[in-house]
């Protein structure tokens, strides 16, 4: 009977994060043919977020060089971003948390801790989608971001920011009154939820 595969070490961003941060220059996300479609100056916080954790899964540490548009890692990210957004489910679900008012939010998010705590404690990281704004607008479903939860202290949870790279001092702390947090986004954090995940086998 064969051996069971290794466990991964503990995620660690200083580790298992990407070298680059979510910086990118005003380029197509996607091409078909002559179409471009979306801006990657816009961000590719959820493809970084899911590429980590598939590097972090198959035993092997992201590549340190950030890709230019085209490459295979670039694509890879694309790829996984869209992955991110389970689209329509997803988007449809931060919309869905933009209309609500905070305390409805607050009461959602302390729900979602005790998954993501049960999830933590085994080891398991977990992609969180952070609801930042409250808008009818469906154009500010942008204004939201994605990180990852790696390890969890009573109501802190320590998370990988794409935008931060490879700190391991991000925070996320859920207090009686509202969310504190050194994610770099230029938002206050409303409250966040677990963005389901399947691993996918990364580019050399």
């Amino acid at each position: 009977m064969p051996a069971p595969p290794a466990r991964p070490e503990p995620f660690r961003p200083s580790a298992h994060g990407f070298a680059f941060t979510n910086a990118w220059p005003h380029q197509p996300a996607v091409r078909i043919g002559k179409l471009n479609i979306g801006n990657a100056g816009n961000g590719l916080c959820g493809g970084m977020v899911f590429a980590v954790l598939d590097y972090w899964l198959a035993g092997r540490r992201p590549p340190a060089e950030q890709p230019v548009g085209g490459a295979p890692l670039f694509k890879f990210l694309v790829r996984r971003l869209i992955a991110s957004w389970h689209l329509p489910v997803t988007g449809v679900r931060y919309y869905r948390w933009m209309l609500r008012d905070d305390a409805d939010v607050a009461a959602r998010t302390r729900r979602e801790m005790a998954a993501i705590r049960e999830s933590l404690e085994r080891g398991e990281p977990v992609p969180l989608g952070l609801v930042t704004t409250k808008s009818a607008d469906p154009r500010r479903i942008g204004h939201n971001h994605q990180v990852l939860a790696y390890h969890i202290e009573e109501q802190t949870i320590h998370v990988y920011d794409p935008n931060h790279g490879q700190r391991d001092d991000v925070t996320i702390v859920v207090t009686p009154d509202g969310v504190r947090h050194n994610v770099a986004i230029g938002y206050p954090i409303r409250g966040f939820f677990r963005v389901g995940y399947q691993a996918r086998n990364p580019p050399l």
